[in-house]
């Protein structure tokens, strides 16, 4: 029985993993085609504002706040504020400017790389040998997709910038997370994040003057693909995934979203896919490979030594305890 729920739950986890992936990378591609006729604002806050809303409600009939401190909820806000606010409204910007989605999305590519150095030194975490190689392998991967791109968009030099904005603001909000003990359920860190970012858009907008209701039927159905797809699903899968598969595996799968944008903008958005694309997916479905595969040898070598050590406390007198060694956690144990 527990090998079929094993069985069960790593099918749900893959099931989950591949969800992320696309609809994450929706999160690229629909802007490309509503920003057309619009600003990135427009959409945006049309994108938060009624999803807001509708999530506050939800949150106050479930009651899904009840007993979460104000402390809590300043954290939570926090996070919002760079992992959504600060991160959408770079990459609309990015998208808008004209650069192509399979660039813009190198901010989560990169991503992996910058969080597993930063991982040590901010959450006192080791990444073991095998996910730092199956990392560069990814990161080779995502720079051939990506350079087979360059040079395709006539953006001004200085609207790269905004895709590097966007991946650290997505980095210290990951990193806000996993330091934090807060533990608000999917729901509720849904709702801060959204409401956070639709009340800083709103104020935005205003002042741009970019608060307006568009008629076209193709703005509101993007408006409603948006909301879906790249903040409930994407956003939800995200922070459920950093809990279930830890934070280097999930790392790993942002290799995956360059690819499946440049995919997705060849076929929709006529976007260069050539020899060299087409070699980097390979690479980069083969680091993901490399660190999952890591990743779960070490949660059996985990454990065995779970196993090994409840079996020596058991055989000590009650007096003899070994003492933990905090700096010895790896990344899947903390």
């Amino acid at each position: 029985m527990s090998k079929q729920i094993g069985v069960l739950r790593t099918m749900v986890t893959v099931a989950a993993s591949a969800a992320f992936v696309v609809t994450w990378s929706s999160g690229f591609i629909i802007p490309a085609f509503a920003t057309v006729d619009v600003s990135a604002l427009t959409l945006l806050v049309w994108r938060f504002v009624p999803l807001a809303v509708l999530l506050v409600v939800v949150v106050v009939i479930t009651g899904a706040g009840r007993g979460v401190s104000g402390r809590d909820l300043r954290t939570q806000a926090s996070i919002g504020l760079f992992a959504q606010f600060g991160y959408c409204i770079a990459v609309y910007g990015a998208v808008a400017a004209g650069i192509a989605t399979g660039t813009v999305a190198l901010i989560d590519a990169v991503q992996p790389l910058v969080v597993a150095v930063l991982v040590g030194p901010v959450l006192g975490l080791r990444v073991r040998g095998s996910q730092w190689v199956g990392l560069g392998v990814g990161a080779v991967g995502v720079l051939l997709v990506v350079r087979s791109q360059f040079g395709s968009s006539a953006a001004s030099p200085l609207a790269y910038l905004l895709p590097a904005v966007a991946m650290v603001c997505l980095i210290v909000g990951t990193l806000l997370q996993r330091k934090s003990s807060v533990d608000t359920g999917v729901l509720l860190t849904l709702t801060v994040h959204v409401t956070v970012t639709a009340v800083l858009l709103l104020v935005v907008a205003g002042v741009a003057g970019a608060v307006v209701l568009p008629s076209s039927a193709s703005f509101w159905l993007a408006v409603v693909l948006t909301a879906v797809f790249p903040t409930l699903a994407a956003y939800g899968l995200y922070w459920w995934l950093l809990q279930r598969v830890g934070i280097t595996a999930l790392q790993a799968l942002l290799f995956l979203i360059a690819p499946a944008t440049s995919l997705a903008g060849g076929i929709l958005l006529g976007e260069p896919i050539t020899v060299v694309t087409v070699a980097g997916f390979v690479l980069c479905g083969v680091g993901v490979g490399v660190v999952l595969i890591g990743d779960s040898r070490s949660d059996d070598r985990s454990s065995r030594d779970d196993r090994n050590s409840r079996d020596d406390r058991n055989s000590r007198p009650d007096r003899v305890r070994p003492r933990s060694r905090p700096e010895h956690r790896t990344v899947e144990a903390w």
